[in-house]
Order: structure tokens, then sequence, then C-alpha cells
């Protein structure tokens, strides 16, 4: 499944976006504050800033929108790291620099972040594993920076790397009550960074 599938009554592509992300927004603050299956789609609708009937001439289902906000992150952090990424040019620079833009986009999202991973489970089961490739796509993209800019590593080095950076993003999200009592996001990146990229010069092929 993705975006396209879901069924909408209105033709008007730009008017599906528009409507859709209102939805998205508005089910975003409304999850956060009392979960997604506490939450109603008469509360979305609300939120949104239209009615009930509007609301369902561009979903079929209340699990539609969180697939829509599920697609919507992914497809924001996916969008960060292509804009970053410089597959054609590897450096290790350019690893640094994807590392900290994802680290800020962490902190743009972090409602979005904790949303995501607190309903993902009310996905169905077909559409949770579209959602969680976008995920993994991901990591490879990151996964396939690093090898290219370190030659030292084998795949499996570059691997764990690679999930390690993407879940302390995550984690900048999960931990915020704590970190930011310590840390700036730019701080935090920085040390991030640091053990990181430090480990990657050190390591060595098997």
């Amino acid at each position: 499944m993705d975006k396209n599938q879901i069924i909408s009554s209105v033709k008007d592509e730009d008017l599906i976006k528009k409507r859709r992300n209102q939805m998205i927004q508005g089910a975003i603050r409304l999850f956060k504050e009392k979960g997604f299956h506490r939450t109603t789609t008469r509360e979305i609708a609300k939120e949104s800033g239209f009615s009930i009937g509007t609301l369902y001439e561009y979903i079929r289902k209340k699990e539609d929108v969180l697939f829509l906000v599920c697609d919507y992150i992914y497809d924001g952090v996916q969008e960060r790291f292509e804009s970053a990424m410089k597959l054609d040019a590897p450096s290790k620079e350019n690893v640094e620099a994807v590392i900290r833009s994802y680290y800020q986009l962490m902190d743009d999202m972090q409602e979005e972040i904790l949303v995501l991973y607190q309903e993902i489970k009310g996905l169905n089961k077909e559409t949770r594993k579209y959602v969680l490739k976008k995920e993994k796509d991901m990591v490879a993209m990151l996964e396939k920076l690093i090898l290219s800019s370190y030659a030292n590593l084998d795949e499996a080095a570059a691997a764990i790397v690679a999930n390690n950076i993407f879940v302390q993003g995550h984690m900048w999200a999960f931990r915020r009550w704590i970190l930011q009592k310590s840390f700036t996001i730019e701080e935090y990146a920085n040390i991030q960074i640091n053990l990181n990229l430090n480990g990657l010069l050190h390591m060595k092929k098997n």
C-alpha cells in the first residue's frame, strides 16, 4: 500500500494534497495528546479545520490518517537524507554533513518521531511493512555512503554504524526530557559525530 491507494472521492490532486496535509498536522497534535486509539475521526476533522463529512471525502477510515502521518514523517526524513547525500562524490566530510543534517531534522520533528513510534503498531501488517521498508531503505542509503567514504570498512561494520546513527537520532526525541537539560542539539550532534567517525577511522575490515 502507498498513499496513492487511499481512496478519495475528490479528483483534484492539489486539493487532496492540501486537505490531507491539514489532516496530518491535526492528527499529529491529537495523537501526541491522546494516542491513536483514543482519538476519533470527528476530532481529527475538527482539529484539521473542516467537517467530518469533508474528512471522509479524502479518506475512508481512521487507519488511513495514521498511515498518512507515518508516510509523511518518513518522507520528510528521506527528503533530508537525499538532499544532503552526495553518493556520486562520497567523502568523510559528506558523511559528517549528512549525520549533522539528520540530527537537526530529528530536533525539528521531535513530536512527529514520538507519534510515529508510539502509534505505528496501529497499522495493519502489510501497511506497517511498507512504512518500515522506508526506514530500511534510508539506513541502506547511509550505509552505502559510509562504505564509499571509508575504505577500511566491510559491509557488516557499515551496517551497524548506519543503524547506530539512525537510532541515535531517534534517541534525541525519545530522551529529550533529560538530554536537553544538558545539551543543545548542536552539542549532541558534535559528540555523536565524534564518537561515530573516530570509531570509523580505527576500524579494520575482517
